[in-house]
């Protein structure tokens, strides 16, 4: 049997879902900016153990997940009310003024990778998703020991890309300083564009 396939499913379905800037790889990015790499990386490794779970939900529960739609209209509502405090909340903080060179307390980043990826409710739509299209291709069956297998590769490639934010985001501090200085606008507005863009589905 190919043990490959599922894991390289879940590795691009984590890292290419999560490749534009969004809600986890710009907080990573702004961890590592305000407290350094190491926490960028902790963070990292905070949200992306969170997708474990969400990929055991997706694969484990999909039969139960597609056979009752509501719950999923349920979690993509209460991903309006998230998204929009999170935007509200980092607006508020790009109102503070920016000092690349405070230090910082240098604990949390792990439980704030956690938490954030917590609220992503639409992760375990998505990986059920991802999973569900590449069963239909012939790519990986929904069972045991494949979808374990897909689960440990989405989150690979979620840490993956959160660490290429958090890496990538002191390249930018150090050389761009009005990203650094404006980062929690640049969340806010991708917090209310998501909120916005969730609430059209539901709504339409």
């Amino acid at each position: 049997m190919n043990y490959f396939s599922p894991f390289l499913v879940g590795f691009l379905a984590a890292f290419i879902g999560l490749l534009a800037p969004s809600m986890l790889n710009m907080t990573s990015a702004k961890t590592s900016i305000e407290k350094g790499k190491k926490d960028g990386i902790l963070f990292s490794l905070g949200a992306a153990s969170v997708v474990f779970i969400q990929g055991f939900v997706a694969v484990f529960f999909a039969k139960q997940l597609i056979e009752n739609p509501d719950i999923i209209s349920k979690l993509k509502i209460a991903a309006i009310f998230v998204l929009t405090g999170l935007a509200i909340f980092f607006f508020i903080q790009a109102k503070k003024k920016f000092d690349a060179k405070t230090k910082q307390r240098k604990y949390g980043s792990f439980s704030t990778g956690v938490t954030l990826s917590s609220l992503n409710m639409l992760a375990v739509p998505f990986y059920l998703a991802m999973a569900t299209f590449a069963e239909s291709k012939g790519w990986m069956p929904i069972e045991f020991p494949f979808s374990i297998i897909y689960v440990f590769g989405a989150v690979f490639g979620a840490f993956s890309l959160f660490s290429l934010y958090a890496v990538f985001a002191v390249f930018i501090a150090e050389r761009v300083q009005f990203i650094a200085k404006n980062i929690n606008y640049i969340l806010s507005a991708l917090f209310i564009s998501l909120a916005a863009f969730t609430a059209t589905q539901v709504l339409l």
